[in-house]
């Protein structure tokens, strides 16, 4: 009979505790709410460069239980550290909650920044001193178009308790979340009008899920404030999804019912849906709003339509018409500038671009080039020394983001590197950036080098990992390798193995679904799910993918939507007449895609000057985007 002997050691070592094990089980134990499993695995990761977050996820599952003195020495013990500010906001809530007014502004005040519910809290605590101005400063919060918080909605109770929410304030809210989509935050809200004055449920429900049923009852009927908000709710709700209807209602027997000031907020809110699905009645609509005073984001939107129609008086007129803050964004800095030279006042459109051209943004890059100048990369940028990349090295919140981005906490990884590099001047950063490069971290060394102010690393900015890679496949499609890299750094950064909430994967971020059909299209064979976390995978099938697009849309700009919206909808997004890449752009309705195509395409410009043939013109590469006439190509419905 043979025996199986070990080597002495042998049977200690197999036990031997694995710390990353250990770790990734305490994280899971901490998501999932459970102390007991994460106490059995912290003992084994004592002296662990993660030990505060061991520590931090200890006291934060059991925060509303815990002491005052255990929690300011958890908050001494890691002073300075994301974990001890984490906590803290944690921390102030739960004395806020507890109405510990005293403690709760003396932690308050050693935040660096709050939230909506922190302030909810603040504002309870001047009520609870009686301080009658906080009474009328909080009543902001409930202008917030979402749903509120516990802590706010205690607020909100304490006000309603106060008699401080009149009936119009709750109609007002109530319009606001209408008009956002938050149909059931709203009716939470109406729980606050005064018995006998709330709506019928039934009509509310019709308001909400069949506007337009409800619109077009006969006789309509507005007998009491109720009825009539019952009606300007169900036109709030028929402008979004179609607000052609909603403007045929208005124009007829609901404009007969309602008053000239409801009337006029309502073609305002049609005037702003029928822009932002490229209405070419949009402009009309917001002309019958007479002199109803626009919010910011109408005005944005009324802008966008005349750049659409060409009208440059209305483009003028809905940026004076904006607040100073949202006027000075650099957008309108340079559509102001635009509009003046349109009307040829070129002297004062100068003036305008002046202002915004020197930076790397998409629209500086365009005011430089309305004055003659091409944006490139500065010649000489800082090379931080060896000493400087080790230093940045040595930091520990640096060492503890490099941990997690080890351990696949991609999300922790990069909110700990973001505390750490906060208040670090340009040399630091770039120092830090370029510690990020050479650990293959490179969504922070981009972002990270992307902050400075003064001295800058433009190669550091615009990396270009696995270049030979992307060369090699855009030559092959016929693809402009200063575009791909641009798509690239704005959809992963360059991380390999990076994946997002909706499942995207690889650098060049598809869905498998759409590596699967790419994969079939361009005959790539033994493909497999697992192969897009591979390089030269992902971009054989990301840049496959921008050449079928870019060869259905026939424009980069095009493809840029196309790659981040989808197809079908870049279509659709296109105008009746051709119109300036720019002015496309623009008027993308999905904020997200809108900055998505801008970013890619000024990032093409900076990488075609870096590595390319030098400095290019955006204006020149953005061009016309062509007409949705069908015989402008742009019909394969069955690209993903």
């Amino acid at each position: 009979m043979a025996l199986c002997l070990l080597a002495p050691g042998a049977h200690a070592a197999s036990r031997t505790p694995d710390p990353d094990a250990a770790l990734l089980a305490a994280y899971d134990a901490f998501n999932a709410g459970d102390p007991m499993k994460l106490a059995r695995a912290a003992p084994l990761l004592r002296g662990n460069v993660l030990e505060p977050y061991i520590d931090y996820w200890a006291l934060s599952l059991r925060l509303e239980d815990a002491g005052k003195a255990e929690v300011r020495a958890f908050l001494e013990k890691y002073s300075g550290t994301y974990v001890a500010e984490m906590l803290r906001g944690e921390w102030v809530k739960v004395l806020g909650k507890r109405a510990d007014w005293s403690d709760f502004d003396k932690e308050r005040a050693a935040l660096p920044s709050d939230d909506l519910e922190i302030r909810c809290y603040g504002w309870l605590a001047h009520m609870a001193r009686g301080e009658r101005v906080a009474l009328r400063a909080a009543k902001a919060v409930w202008l917030e178009p979402r749903e509120l918080p516990d802590g706010c909605n205690t607020l909100v109770d304490e006000l309603a308790a106060r008699d401080a929410i009149a009936p119009q304030d709750i109609w007002q809210r109530a319009r606001l979340l209408f008009e956002n989509g938050q149909i059931t935050a709203a009716k939470r809200t109406l729980g606050y009008l005064p018995k006998g004055q709330a709506p019928n449920e039934w009509r509310l429900a019709q308001a909400a899920t069949h506007p337009q049923r409800l619109l077009t009852q006969v006789p309509l009927v507005a007998k009491t404030r109720a009825d009539s908000e019952l009606l300007v709710l169900a036109a709030l709700r028929l402008a979004r999804n179609d607000p052609q209807a909603a403007a045929d209602a208005l124009g007829g027997p609901l404009g007969a019912v309602l008053d000239a000031q409801d009337t006029a907020y309502l073609w305002a809110q049609i005037g702003y849906q029928g822009a932002r699905g490229h209405d070419d009645q949009a402009l009309d609509w917001y002309a019958k709003a007479g002199d109803y005073e626009l919010s910011d984001d109408q005005q944005a939107w009324k802008a966008r339509a005349a750049l659409r129609s060409g009208d440059w008086q209305t483009v003028r007129e809905s940026i004076d018409g904006m607040s100073v803050q949202e006027s000075h964004l650099n957008a309108w800095l340079y559509w102001y500038g635009r509009a003046l030279a349109a009307q040829g006042k070129n002297d004062a459109a100068r003036a305008y671009y002046m202002r915004i051209a020197g930076e790397t943004d998409f629209y500086s890059v365009l005011a430089a080039e309305e004055l003659g100048f091409l944006s490139t990369a500065p010649a000489n940028g800082y090379a931080p020394t060896e000493a400087e990349v080790a230093a940045a090295g040595m930091r520990p919140g640096i060492a503890r983001a490099l941990e997690l981005y080890r351990l696949d906490l991609r999300t922790e990884g990069a909110r700990e590197w973001a505390f750490a590099v906060r208040g670090m001047d340009d040399h630091q950063l770039l120092a830090a950036a370029e510690f990020a490069r050479r650990a293959g971290l490179f969504d922070r060394a981009i972002r990270t080098a992307d902050m400075t102010k003064q001295v800058h690393n433009f190669r550091l900015r615009y990396l270009a990992p696995y270049r030979e890679v992307f060369g090699e496949f855009a030559r092959e499609h016929g693809l402009d390798e200063a575009w791909v890299l641009g798509l690239v750094r704005q959809e992963s950064h360059f991380i390999v193995d990076a994946h997002s909430a909706a499942g995207a994967r690889g650098l060049m971020q598809l869905m498998p679904r759409t590596a699967r059909w790419v994969a079939r299209k361009i005959g790539l064979k033994h493909y497999h799910p697992k192969h897009m976390a591979e390089v030269k995978t992902n971009i054989t099938l990301g840049t496959g993918y921008l050449k079928l697009v870019l060869d259905d849309l026939g424009h980069e700009v095009l493809a840029s939507a196309a790659y981040n919206a989808g197809p079908q909808r870049a279509r659709r997004w296109r105008d009746a007449r051709p119109v300036e890449g720019a002015i496309y752009a623009e008027n993308i309705p999905f904020d997200e895609t809108r900055r998505y195509v801008k970013k890619v395409m000024s990032n093409a410009i900076f990488y075609a000057a870096i590595y390319g043939d030098g400095p290019s013109s955006l204006k020149e590469r953005l061009g016309t985007v062509s007409s949705n006439d069908p015989a402008g190509g742009g019909d394969d419905d069955t690209l993903p």
